[in-house]
This record gives structure tokens, C-alpha cells and sequence, in this order.
């Protein structure tokens, strides 16, 4: 199963860094991951930024993969409910997942929309640097559950 996260930037906290390359390497005997980082805009208004970065986002959609927006007002799921959201879509779906993550001022409306499933890692707000550490280890812990390892307990 091929995975992909489109995410704008490059993680400039080290420490973060580290996490992320981690589970990426991790995560490799079980999804194709791929990180697709587009570069994120200069504008200083809301409103400009996420439509310009609506437009890069939008460009790399794959209208035949399975599409989840990471948004604060979306459903907010356990580890083992998330593990067999993924296991749908390998077994039923396009076997393609694409998960967005908004930079810093989040997705723009028109990214929510065109996505089938909206996820919350929390109702609390973190950077996207630090979403993307949590992102991954939760892909990890659905691999692990998937297969059955101990990993999650």
C-alpha cells in the first residue's frame, strides 16, 4: 500500500527531524511512504497563504487515492480504529492514501472538501512540524497493529 503525505516545508527542528526519519524507517517493510514537502508561501495574510498553498496542495492531489485532511474538526479516532480505517483501504479502497498537513496557518476550506475523511490527532492545537512526528508514529502503531506485533498495548 502506498502512502503519501503532502505537507508544506521542511521540519527545521532537529530533535523533530530525528523522530520523523525514524518511524519513516520504520515504516518502510510495511507502506511505500512517500513525503512530498511543497514549498510554503512568503504572503503574511491568512487568507493569501492558504490560497496559495491551497493551489500547490490541490496541483498533487490524487483523485483516485483515498484523501484525509488533518483538521482540528475532524474525527478524532483510537489507534486500533485508525489501524482499521487504513486496513479498509488497502483491502477495499484504491490502495493509495494521501494525508494533507496544513502549514502553519492550516488548510485552506476548499482542501477539507475535496478530501473524504477529516482527522483529528487532537482537540488541542500543535505545530505542523510536531503533527508530522505524530502522524508518522500513528501510522507506525497501525503497522503494528495490522501485523500483529507488540508495539501497541
Amino acid at each position: 500500500m502506498k502512502i503519501q503525505i503532502i505537507q508544506f516545508s521542511a521540519t527545521k527542528d532537529k530533535a523533530l527531524a530525528s523522530l520523523e526519519a525514524e518511524f519513516e524507517k520504520r515504516l518502510k517493510p510495511y507502506f511505500k511512504l512517500e513525503v512530498l514537502t511543497l514549498t510554503a508561501s512568503k504572503a503574511d495574510e491568512r487568507s493569501k497563504v492558504q490560497l496559495e498553498e491551497r493551489d500547490r496542495m490541490m496541483a498533487k492531489l490524487d483523485k483516485t487515492a483515498h484523501i484525509i485532511a488533518l483538521d482540528e474538526r475532524g474525527k478524532q479516532m483510537s489507534s486500533p480504529d485508525f489501524a482499521e480505517h487504513i486496513l479498509k483501504q488497502r483491502d477495499f479502497g484504491p490502495g493509495k492514501i494521501q494525508l494533507l498537513i496544513g502549514g502553519s496557518h492550516g488548510l485552506h476550506p476548499d482542501l477539507i472538501e475535496a478530501s473524504h475523511f477529516q482527522l483529528s490527532l487532537s482537540k488541542m492545537t500543535f505545530t505542523h512540524e510536531m503533527v508530522r512526528v505524530f502522524l508518522k508514529e500513528q501510522l507506525y502503531r497501525a503497522a503494528m497493529i495490522l501485523a500483529g506485533k507488540p508495539y501497541h498495548k
